[in-house]
């Protein structure tokens, strides 16, 4: 058991900080997601992560947390129970999506973006593996959610009310794949990194791939250098080319802003209007997965209960 009323039930995935569980509120019956650490690992994550969903509240798009404590010898975050992630997704849709799935998500991802950094957050962490729609069972998987606050950080400081001061020479915070620029130089994050990441991610949704994927390296620290070096000399419209001129316009934008700048979210949201309203799509919430029922041979990816740790990554 968890707190008085969750019982922790199978395992349905693992990372480098502990593993997820399947879980069951006993006094709703309602299926959770359990994140356990052990209570003596040297970098605890997960109050960390308990309190930026405190901050956060109930909003459209943040999984509810029900409860944070002990469980024997580990720490235990339960959270709403999830569908699959864009990852998962993607995957499903033969590893490309529609131009109507894609401007459809980066609605919903802009907009979740803007409503984390209103609470002074900086996520440091886009990737599709981070973003879960809801469960099929109950109608949510229209709406996409974000998840896994371990790497994020407030950028305005609680007990100054100021903007973290820019720095440079930090070590890599993110998934190498999607990361600004400016992350992979070394410079502090701030709310344009995460708007820029979206972009690399939109990007690879439309794509298929991304031109820094695969590159051989003899060591890590040597393949994120490559990343970066072939992301800086990929002209950004040749990474867009044969799409709309909103994407690369969106890149531009934020590749431009400054460190202590606030985004103009309203404008990006609108960037992807204009391609959706041109192209005459249906604002009917109809997305490439929503048509697609998941093979019998493959994880139940829609179902309300994963087996194999599609809801919740544990990095």
């Amino acid at each position: 058991m968890l707190g008085p009323n969750f019982r922790v039930g199978k395992k349905i995935g693992s990372g480098n900080f502990g593993e997820l569980r399947l879980g069951k509120n006993l006094y709703t019956n309602e299926d959770v997601a359990i994140k356990l650490e052990p209570a003596n690992t040297r970098a605890p994550q997960l109050y960390l992560e308990y309190r930026f969903y405190q901050l956060l509240g109930h909003s459209v798009g943040v999984p509810k947390c029900y409860y944070f404590g002990s469980c024997g010898k580990y720490n235990g975050l339960v959270l709403e129970l999830l569908g699959p992630s864009l990852e998962d997704l993607f995957d499903m849709c033969g590893r490309r999506f529609s131009l109507k799935t894609v401007c459809m998500c980066a609605i919903q991802l802009i907009t979740r973006l803007e409503y984390v950094h209103s609470k002074h957050i900086v996520y440091r962490d886009i990737k599709p593996e981070n973003f879960l729609v809801g469960r099929r069972s109950l109608h949510g998987d229209s709406t996409i959610h974000i998840i896994d606050f371990g790497l994020s950080k407030e950028y305005i400081d609680p007990e100054t009310n100021k903007h973290i001061p820019y720095r440079e020479r930090k070590s890599l915070t993110g998934t190498a794949r999607y990361m600004s620029i400016n992350t992979h130089l070394g410079k502090e994050q701030s709310r344009r990194d995460d708007l820029e990441a979206c972009g690399h991610m939109l990007i690879y949704f439309l794509r298929g791939s991304l031109p820094w994927q695969g590159l051989k390296a003899d060591n890590l620290k040597q393949r994120y250098q490559m990343i970066g070096d072939t992301k800086i000399q990929t002209p950004i419209d040749v990474l867009c080319k044969g799409f709309p001129t909103e994407v690369a316009t969106y890149l531009r934008y934020c590749r431009s802003l400054d460190f202590y700048e606030e985004p103009d979210y309203p404008y990006l949201r609108q960037l992807w209007w204009d391609i959706f309203k041109r192209e005459q799509f249906k604002d009917d919430g109809i997305y490439d997965w929503t048509k697609r029922a998941p093979s019998t041979k493959s994880k139940p990816l829609l179902d309300a209960v994963p087996t194999q740790g599609a809801n919740y990554r544990i990095k």
